[in-house]
């Protein structure tokens, strides 16, 4: 009994570790999001209800939401596949392709707003036009989110023993038996982490749409140029009232994703 209390107490190194993190992680997470919480409160349930129920702001949550939710559905077959072929597979081009896929973390938004536009807007020089469309939108998310599910999925699928799938595949198992029994759930927490990732990324990304985008409203018009907007007019409680919106739904999806992936583990 003393062993098991003396393993669960916390050395004074340790303690000092732990009160450190919980401070930085105060600083950066827990403070600022409060402060978002309160200066949302401050107008009341009916300010920040005429807010959210406003048309435009609206219509830029709705817009917002469903296209990350499409870009992150892409990714996660995309991403998973990308991950797969670099991998398992051995071709020319393979380290130029490694670093490809990190550019979009390197690349500063704004600067993959112009490369976009350059390549997809009205002077495209391979023909594409989609600037000031919902389509450009869906692009510049899915530009800034790629890296997020290849580089979760990655490191798991090059951990696992291929021989519990050469095994299974002894015994008669078909390809997509093997994947659906013995690899998905291997690599379903790396893939929710990755697709939980790339939405939050997607639903606060500004910089890489807001030039190919036009931010029109009812249309194109994304929730943080919304944001951007109701600070630009001293409107701190809206602005504040949105950002708390996408942060229910980026923690509403977090948490789906977290019951997904401990419901699969458990029938895995």
């Amino acid at each position: 009994m003393s062993t098991a209390i003396s393993r669960s107490r916390l050395t004074r190194a340790s303690g000092i570790g732990l009160g450190l993190a919980t401070l930085w992680f105060s600083l950066l997470v827990l403070i600022p999001l409060t402060a978002v919480l309160v200066e949302t409160s401050r107008g009341g349930w009916s300010a920040f209800w005429r807010t959210v129920a406003d048309d435009q702001t609206l219509a830029a949550i709705e817009m917002t939401v469903l296209q990350a939710l499409g870009v992150t559905g892409v990714n996660v077959v995309l991403g998973t596949l990308i991950a797969w072929v670099l991998v398992r597979d051995s071709f020319p081009g393979k380290r130029a392709l490694e670093v490809v896929i990190d550019i979009p973390f390197a690349l500063p938004t704004i600067v993959a707003g112009l490369v976009l536009l350059s390549l997809y807007g009205p002077r495209s020089p391979i023909g594409v036009d989609v600037a000031n469309t919902r389509a450009a939108v869906f692009l510049a998310f899915l530009f800034v989110t790629l890296p997020f599910v290849v580089r979760t999925v990655q490191p798991v699928l090059s951990e696992l023993d291929p021989e519990a799938e050469e095994a299974a595949a002894s015994l008669g198992a078909s390809p997509l038996v093997v994947f659906r029994r013995i690899i998905l759930p291997a690599l379903f927490p790396a893939i929710s982490a990755g697709a939980a990732m790339s939405f939050a990324r997607a639903i606060s990304e500004y910089g890489s749409l807001v030039l190919i985008s036009g931010n029109l409203p009812m249309r194109t018009e994304a929730a943080s140029v919304r944001i951007l907007t109701f600070i630009e007019n001293g409107n701190m409680a809206a602005a504040s009232a949105v950002a708390a919106v996408l942060l229910i739904i980026a923690l509403a999806v977090i948490v789906i994703l977290d019951v997904l992936q401990r419901k699969l583990a458990r029938r895995g």
